[in-house]
């Protein structure tokens, strides 16, 4: 053998080692298969002793019954012992199997509603008593409201934002300035606000000046935001019939979130403002406006000195709206400062600021359309 051989493939048809010559009786040996006139051929597999198995890549069906190959795809891979005639068992589940469907969840009031319910009708009692038995005791409890919102809302905006609003001056002033409205009216609860504005800047001033303007403008804001509106709930109480003014004021408000949760709690789907308050629907504000205005109407009809039911109409309506707004709109301000609840004060409810976000607003509405429907009495 010489050394050009070394790498050659084999001849076709050349079986056993290369040192051994040619099998006897073999055919002779045909042309290499780098000879230029060779023909390509598909070389013969060498196939081990034992029974001849078809080959598995054949298409062809065995007309003769012959069983297929039942050996493994890859050199790798170990057998797998099948009886012929059954199918091999799948170990891994279906995907497109059927799963149970999971139990239906109840809906959730989100909060306690037993302690809700219980401070609710614990508030209303001290309102209605101090309403009909003497009025100066009412407003006392308006100013004590005021006071505790002003702590509540100041005291969030520094542990959320760093802004240090003035409480002192905010305090006196807002409870001045309920006490303003009630006894000089519009005009007095205006005076107030001035004087509460300027005692805030002066007060900032005995602090460093960093974060000044910041703070003064929360504190104006706090000001207008919780006593001011909260002194036409004390020029209500000022006419003939002022005590029914203000229970009206209070059921409609009062109504028209009850409406607005009970309707959107059963049947609420499409969202009302879900980058404010994900929890208020559009079917609610239909049930707050339901409400409120029936509400209205029979308020004005029989609580409202020359009251009609018409009016209660648009004053439910109104109700219904500047409710909704002050709830979303204190629910801007909680989102803006990260928190859920702006107290604890009240069990069920959270804090004061929580009740009094659709009051507030609410109140120079009702005082407005009860002086243009039946005048300030």
């Amino acid at each position: 053998m010489n050394d050009s051989s070394w790498g050659a493939p084999p001849q076709a048809g050349y079986w056993g080692p290369t040192d051994q010559g040619p099998v006897q009786g073999a055919a002779p040996a045909g042309p290499t298969y780098d000879a230029p006139e060779a023909q390509h051929t598909r070389p013969m597999p060498i196939v081990p002793d034992g029974p001849a198995v078809p080959f598995y890549g054949d298409d062809q069906d065995d007309d003769r019954g012959a069983a297929r190959l039942g050996g493994p795809l890859f050199r790798d891979q170990p057998p797998q012992a099948h009886t012929y005639g059954t199918a091999p068992q799948n170990p891994e589940p279906m995907h497109d199997a059927p799963q149970p469907a999971p139990p239906p969840q109840k809906k959730s009031a989100g909060r306690d509603l037993g302690a809700a319910i219980g401070v609710g009708v614990g508030l209303g009692a001290v309102i209605v008593a101090s309403l009909f038995v003497v009025k100066a005791v009412f407003v006392g409890v308006v100013a004590v409201a005021v006071v505790v919102g002003l702590w509540e809302l100041t005291k969030r905006l520094e542990e959320r934002k760093g802004i240090r609003a003035p409480l002192v001056p905010l305090a006196v002033g807002g409870a001045a300035m309920v006490v303003a409205g009630y006894v000089r009216g519009a005009e007095g609860a205006w005076v107030a606000m001035a004087l509460t504005a300027l005692a805030v800047l002066v007060w900032r001033m005995t602090e460093p000046p960093e974060g000044y303007l910041k703070d003064v403008t929360a504190g104006v804001f706090a000001a207008f935001y919780v006593p001011f509106l909260a002194t036409f709930v004390a020029m209500m109480l000022t006419a003939d019939d002022g005590a029914w003014r203000v229970l009206t004021f209070l059921l409609l408000t009062v109504v028209s979130d009850t409406g607005a949760y009970a309707v959107g709690w059963r049947f609420g789907k499409n969202k009302l403002a879900p980058r404010i308050s994900p929890g208020k629907t559009r079917e609610g504000l239909l049930g707050a406006v339901s409400f409120a205005m029936v509400a209205g109407a029979l308020c004005m009809q029989f609580l409202i000195d020359d009251g009609t039911w018409w009016q209660g109409l648009l004053l439910g309506l109104a109700v219904a709206a500047s409710a909704t707004l002050g709830d979303l709109g204190e629910s801007m301000i909680k989102r803006d400062l990260g928190i859920k609840d702006m107290g604890t004060l009240l069990p069920g409810h959270g804090g004061i600021m929580d009740r009094l976000d659709s009051l507030l607003p609410t109140a120079p509405v009702v005082w407005l359309l009860l002086v243009l429907f039946v005048g300030s009495g």
